[in-house]
């Protein structure tokens, strides 16, 4: 018999929907079991006519029952009745077996540094930019015009190269700021570095294909690649850029930061950059050209791109990240019509677009002045911070016993010890002083390179004063 709860706070006709179902799953009413009619159900119940229709309407439209006119209303005989026991533990299917997918996932928290669970006071991360007050304020007004003046037709299915406003302001920030001129249908924009090298590999690589990478290098790449099952080989990386004769004579694709090298730091020089240019014209091959921090310069304007000389060959990756916050999760790539179109492709099947409110309020943040305004006020920012990063390596002796790289460029800097350092131990020590460093083997493929990336764009000046000073009471005996 149904019941009502007088103190369920579920209406009556659902809470004697789910005892009926209950009653029907677990066997209790079997199949082809004759229901009792609605009237009689009703008064034995003490509930309306109109509750237990409500009930028995529920139950044939979901399949529960069936009906006739002179048969009444029965148990559905295709209801199958699970014979579970009393006390039989119920388990999810087994999953596959991924060792490529839980290896990346555990190296890609090792590199950010979020396994460590130790409190730090300083931390040196090289990951993130400095976000202020201004900035979201600033967001906040776009997003505010974003949500208030847009057209109901926005909330539609968008097209799968991004919002075309938006594309049109990157448009003019690559021809006026980096020297990138291309059609607006060049522009692919997506949620992160890392979806647009899944894109690259989905799109333009088949499994198998071999690709090379910097090593040390950006950990990301590599590992995306990796799991679309490609072939990674590793280049090394000197004071000039990626080696380009190690490049592997089977590559299909070369991943590269010329601009700002992750992890050394260096910029590829003019020389390395030509080479790499015709040998891919050669080999044809494509190159993948990370240009993650290169707008934050500190000698001269920033370097002319790769793609700007050969954009035949060239994809060309910029990001958001870095520039405004991580967690705006917007970032383009830019290529040729074809190779945009064949990733634009697989964005439509497997992510459709993406949202539309960051679209539109980033849209408006640039359109209004916001974005350039925040990047001269954060460059300024990033040089102050810079200079005291450089000078406290200098003046606490550290220059002296260690290499320092990546100094002209970006928002971190290497300082490189002789691989036969112990990096894990330092690291370590330094973490229990408050000080939180990040190995540069975390960055490494195959290469046995020691040293420890230090970004400086969250740390103020004093507090680099202060860190540096711990750090090197704890590398110089």
């Amino acid at each position: 018999m149904l019941k009502v709860n007088r103190d369920d706070k579920r209406p009556i006709w659902q809470q004697l929907l789910d005892q009926a179902i209950h009653n029907i799953t677990t066997g209790k009413w079997p199949p082809g079991e004759l229901l009792l009619p609605s009237r009689e159900l009703a008064q034995l119940i003490g509930v309306s006519r109109s509750t237990i229709q409500i009930v028995y309407e529920e139950l044939f439209s979901r399949g529960y029952t069936v009906t006739s006119r002179r048969g009444g209303t029965r148990v559905n005989e295709s209801i199958y009745t699970a014979p579970f026991s009393k006390g039989t533990e119920l388990n999810e299917p087994a999953s596959p077996e991924l060792p490529s997918l839980t290896f990346s996932i555990d190296h890609l928290h090792s590199w950010f540094g979020n396994k460590e669970k130790l409190e730090t006071d300083i931390d040196f991360n090289p990951h993130e930019p400095y976000v202020d007050d201004p900035f979201q304020k600033n967001w906040r007004q776009s997003f505010l015009h974003a949500s208030t003046k847009a057209d109901v037709s926005i909330w539609s299915y968008g097209d799968p190269k991004g919002f075309l406003q938006l594309r049109k302001q990157i448009q003019r920030y690559l021809s006026l700021e980096r020297g990138i001129d291309v059609h607006v249908d060049q522009i692919l924009l997506t949620s992160g570095a890392q979806h647009s090298i899944d894109l690259i590999s989905q799109a333009l690589l088949q499994k198998g294909d071999t690709v090379t990478v910097e090593d040390p290098g950006f950990p990301a790449a590599w590992m995306t690649m990796n799991y679309r099952q490609m072939i990674i080989e590793p280049a090394p990386v000197d004071e000039y850029g990626l080696c380009v004769d190690q490049i592997h004579p089977q590559s299909k694709l070369v991943f590269v930061t010329p601009s700002h090298q992750c992890a050394a730091g260096v910029i590829m020089s003019e020389p390395r950059r030509q080479q790499l240019i015709h040998l891919a014209a050669q080999s044809q091959f494509w190159i993948v050209e990370d240009d993650y921090d290169s707008e934050f310069r500190y000698r001269g304007d920033p370097l002319p791109t790769l793609f700007s000389q050969r954009p035949q060959n060239t994809l060309y990756m910029m990001s958001f990240s870095k520039m405004i916050a991580p967690g705006i999760r917007i970032s383009a790539v830019i290529g040729p019509h074809e190779a945009i179109h064949r990733m634009t492709q697989v964005q439509e099947l497997t992510y459709r677009h993406l949202p539309i409110m960051e679209q539109l309020t980033l849209a408006h943040f640039i359109e209004t002045g916001h974005f350039m305004r925040h990047m001269r006020r954060v460059r300024n920012v990033y040089r102050r911070r810079h200079e005291a990063l450089s000078k406290a390596i200098t003046t606490t002796g550290l220059s002296e016993h260690f290499k320092l790289s990546g100094v002209e460029t970006g928002l971190h800097m290497l300082l490189e010890a002789d691989p036969s350092f112990d990096e894990k131990a330092v690291t370590q020590l330094a973490m229990e002083d408050g000080i939180r460093i990040y190995p540069l083997s975390k960055y490494c493929y195959t290469s046995d390179r020691k040293g420890w990336v230090l970004g400086f764009a969250k740390v103020d000046e004093a507090t680099i004063e202060e860190g540096i000073k711990r750090l090197a009471r704890i590398l110089i005996p």
